[in-house]
């Protein structure tokens, strides 16, 4: 059997349309993967290509003291190896990190899990069912949250991505210091793009004094909708706010054939949240490398 062709390519060399339908054609395609996701988000991005584009693996990458490293690209949360076909790649392609320098982080998704990687929660649920099927899986809690919640005069309706982001940066931004000015810009962008084709759909709560009480902003492809940017207000975490919107996002989807993505978590507070839905753990992989000289290494702790 002959030695697999591997080629690591920059993002502008890459044949765009080769590289998006190995993704939409795998078994876990996601957004987060494609050409368009990624040019708007990160700094800088290669990818690990075999063969004519039989599977691919994207790289986002930056420099600092002249030192390359992958890195956490803000509002991405999987990357890893994608094949159209069934041989799993995961291992072959990861070899190819390397290229990339001797430190990093990277996330792999759902289908792969490399040597050494660390499992992160992931709360997902399947909207074909019907909505029936899923109010079956709500915990008891948050069934009497929804009987409380019916009582009061929220108003369920669309929003705009604009607000939606304005929200979510004034409220947590303090939380995730990571996340830049430029990174909710990129973000911004992303949206605008995403709008024009209609894969953008913001859900909002307000009350009866037309008062924000949670907004959420979810991405959407042909297999997910992913759940990016989801605000509380005070108000709305004394009125049960968004589990009267996430319980009105699930009937307004349900039968899609759609999987709702979460998006998380491993923060106690809002994984015990998704699982009050009944949503089920489809975890990823998160592996961290750090193979830099000790010298180097103090220098970074520094």
């Amino acid at each position: 059997m002959s030695q697999p062709q591997i080629d690591i390519i920059p993002s502008y060399n890459i044949d765009q349309q080769k590289w998006n339908n190995c993704i939409q054609q795998s078994r876990g395609p996601l957004i987060y993967a494609c050409t368009y996701y990624l040019e708007h988000m990160a700094d800088n991005w290669s990818g690990i290509i075999l063969n004519d584009y039989e599977a691919v693996m994207p790289v986002p990458w930056r420099k600092k003291y002249g030192i390359q490293y992958s890195y956490d690209v803000p509002f991405v949360q999987q990357l890893g190896c994608f094949t159209a076909g069934n041989n799993d790649y995961t291992s072959i392609l990861t070899r190819e990190l390397s290229a990339f320098g001797r430190y990093g982080n990277y996330n792999f998704n759902f289908q792969n899990k490399a040597a050494g990687s660390k499992e992160c929660t992931n709360y997902i649920i399947d909207l074909s069912p019907g909505y029936k099927s899923i109010n079956k899986h709500y915990k008891e809690d948050l069934l009497n949250n929804l009987k409380k919640v019916s009582k009061q005069s929220l108003v369920y309706s669309p929003g705009d991505y604009a607000t939606a982001i304005a929200v979510y940066k004034s409220l947590y931004s303090s939380r995730m210091p990571n996340i830049t000015e430029k990174d909710y810009g990129n973000f911004g962008r992303l949206c605008i793009y995403l709008h024009k084709q209609n894969n953008v759909i913001v859900r909002k709560v307000m009350n009866a004094n037309n008062e924000l009480l949670a907004i959420t902003l979810l991405l959407k492809d042909e297999h997910r909708l992913y759940n990016l940017m989801n605000s509380t207000t005070d108000a709305g975490r004394k009125t049960e706010a968004n589990h009267f919107l996430f319980d009105e996002i699930f009937k307004e989807f349900a039968g899609s054939n759609l999987v709702f993505d979460f998006e998380g978590s491993d923060i106690p507070g809002v994984k015990s949240f998704y699982e009050k839905f009944g949503a089920i753990n489809q975890p990823y992989y998160r592996l961290h490398c750090n193979k830099l000289p000790f010298l180097v290494k103090w220098v970074k702790r520094k």
